[in-house]
Order: structure tokens, then sequence, then C-alpha cells
């Protein structure tokens, strides 16, 4: 077995083979741990974790920069300046429960049928890796009404966006993602003015709750759920397929007992979740753990080191596919709480279903080995 050496800092870790190892290390040590090299505070316990995602103090964006000066006046930087996730204040308060309320509403069984045809529609005609980032934004698409022909476009537009979400993005692909964000905020207003929204889809559910089914807000925040949907279920479908590769016995179990995924994926996104980390930025004077936080102060709150602190669940470095109590961080707590949690569920246990229907062979995965795709926070694997 070749050996590994493990991650440098907490950001290395995200793509790391196995970081879980690193974090338990993390994990015992203070509960504010300074990274000079990356300018962060970090923080790893689940106690640590949740108490300073509900800290009054600390906000999602730095109040000098609500939008990267990378895409500051571009329609990429419109989007992401109105979404709730990366707000406070009105525009919080005021979408964020239309999202919630609406999300509330979708018939799940309904949502899993509509995502496994579109999955099986889509799995002959894509790589692996290529059909774990495709997929979710077609399925949620598809969700909030889009016709089946548009669903490529938008699954293209929408790995474009993304990269505006990452530091790591260059000028072309800044340039790309403001390209994709205007199309994007076009054809959700074309969806929204050209007929009703379909009777049962998400969008429906969606105008419904809303002050203004139309604003310019909400469409941006449509844009941001199947941003998340881009990423997050890519990560945890891409994830629940290493999970298999590496546990034979897990398969065995599985084989055609379609009514046990949703736990598999649960269980996934605890132990290895897509979402790795997030970050807070202090933006007025506060105390965590005995720790003096100034404004300006950024955390980086490492969510999956969390989700294996034992205090959060037992036996946490194993696999239970049947785990009682199970509790993830992976989504968030308190506010800012991802409100379509148990939507990407759906969505990556349809797409798995729709893959093992197929005859893909989770240990041939193994065989054939994957990386991860370069980011800060997100774990996508890219199979070989």
């Amino acid at each position: 077995m070749t050996h590994t050496a493990p991650p440098g800092d907490a950001i290395a870790a995200v793509t790391h083979p196995n970081p879980y190892p690193w974090y338990a290390a993390l994990r015992s040590g203070p509960a504010l741990v300074r990274d000079e090299g990356l300018r962060l505070w970090i923080a790893s316990r689940a106690d640590v974790v949740r108490d300073l995602l509900t800290n009054d103090a600390l906000r999602v964006r730095p109040l000098a920069e609500p939008v990267p000066h990378a895409i500051a006046g571009t329609p990429a930087g419109e989007v992401f300046g109105r979404l709730v996730r990366m707000n406070e204040g009105d525009t919080h308060a005021t979408h964020k429960p239309v999202l919630q309320r609406a999300l509330a509403r979708l018939d799940l069984g309904s949502a899993h049928g509509a995502a496994l045809r579109v999955a099986a529609h889509h799995t002959p005609h894509a790589p692996l890796s290529g059909f774990c980032l495709a997929y979710p934004v077609r399925a949620a698409a598809h969700l909030l009404g889009f016709a089946d022909g548009e669903l490529p476009h938008l699954s293209d537009w929408m790995r474009d966006f993304v990269a505006c979400l990452s530091p790591l993005s260059t000028p072309t692909q800044l340039d790309a993602a403001s390209s994709a964000a205007a199309a994007l905020m076009d054809r959700f207003e074309r969806l929204a003015h050209a007929r009703p929204a379909p009777h049962g889809s998400l969008l429906a559910a969606v105008q419904a709750e809303a002050p203004d089914a139309r604003s310019r807000t909400l469409r941006a925040n449509l844009v941001g759920l199947l941003s998340q949907t881009c990423e997050a279920s890519a990560g945890l479908l891409g994830n629940s397929l290493a999970a298999l590769a590496r546990e034979p016995d897990l398969r065995r179990r599985l084989a055609s007992r379609w009514e046990l995924l949703p736990a598999l994926v649960e269980e996934v996104a605890r132990h290895d979740p897509s979402v790795q980390n997030t970050r807070r930025f202090v933006a007025q004077p506060t105390t965590a753990c005995g720790t003096v936080l100034a404004p300006g102060d950024a955390i980086l709150l490492v969510l999956a080191a969390a989700n294996r602190d034992p205090a959060l669940n037992p036996a946490p470095a194993t696999f239970e596919l049947m785990r009682a109590h199970r509790q993830t961080l992976g989504f968030g707590h308190g506010p800012h709480a991802c409100p379509g949690q148990v939507l990407a569920f759906t969505i990556a246990a349809a797409g798995l279903q729709a893959l093992l229907a197929g005859d893909l062979r989770t240990d041939a995965l193994l065989e054939r080995g994957w990386d991860y795709q370069p980011s800060v926070n997100a774990r996508i694997p890219r199979f070989h």
C-alpha cells in the first residue's frame, strides 16, 4: 500500500484521499486553532461549530466584501449578491422562508420518481463523473418545471456559473460564469412568464409562497438552488459510489434493495460529506471558547470533522447504514442551514438507483481509482 502524507492544512484536507485521521487529530487539540498560513481560525469540534453557526456576531460574507471583488458588477455578481445564503437581514428574512416552505410542500415520492426518470434517460450517455455533476442539476431543473430539451443547456450553464463561487477560478472561467448567470436568469424569467408553473412543480410551490413571484431576487435564488444542487449533490452521489466501492459487504447488502439507498446517502453525508467546510466572518467583537475574535477575523468551520466528533455521533469512524439518531452538520445549522437537504438526499438516492440498476460495477471503480475535483470546500470524486 502506498503511504499518503497527511494534508498540510484544512483546505488541502478537502481533496485528500483520507483526511479523517488528520481531522481527528485536529479535534483533539484546542477548540479554536489559528492557522497563520491560511489566515483563518479553525474550528472542528461539533459543539464549537454549532455555537459558531448560531453566533450573531458572525456573517457569511466579510462586511467590506459582500460580493467577491472578482465578480462585482457582473451578472454573476448580481446573482451572488441576491442569494439568501450569502446575505443577512431583510433579503435573508424575506426570501429564505419562501424556499423553506416551498421545499417542505414538495412530494418527495413524486420527486424521487421524476429524478429517477431524468437519471435513467441521462445515464447511458455520460461518463460517470460527468453524470454526477450534470444529473442533479437536470433533476432539480425538471422539478422546477423546465422542459426536457432545456435540461442539457441548464446543466452546462450551471457548471460554468459555479466557477464564480470558487477562489480557484481563472479569469476565463469567471467570464464564462457571468455569461452563464445571464443566461440562467433569462431562462428563469422566460419560465416564470411563458405559462403558469406546472401543477405540482417546485416552481409552482415557490411562486405560491413568494410575495413577488417574478422578482429578480427570487429568480437569483432559484439559480442558487440549482448551483447548490450542482456541487453538493454531485459530491453526495460520488461519495456514495466511493463508499460502495470501498465496502463489498455494503454492496451485497444493498443488492436490489433500493429502499435502503436513502439511508446510504444519509450516512455518506455524515461519514464523507460533499461540503467539508464553510466560513464565517466576524462583524463585531465576540468571544468564542475563550478566544477574543475581532471584526475582520475569518473562521473556517470544518463540518466534516464535526460530523465525526464522537460527542455528535457514537463510533463516528464506522460506516453504519442504519445508524440510530444520525446527526450531520454538512448542510449547516442555525439561520443559514440549507433548506434543500432532503431534496438533495432524494436526488442523490434516485441517481444512485439508476446507476446501480444499470449494472454499474462499484468494485471496478475501486480498481481504477479516483481523485477529487480541485476545491477549497467541496469533496467531489473524479472517477478514473
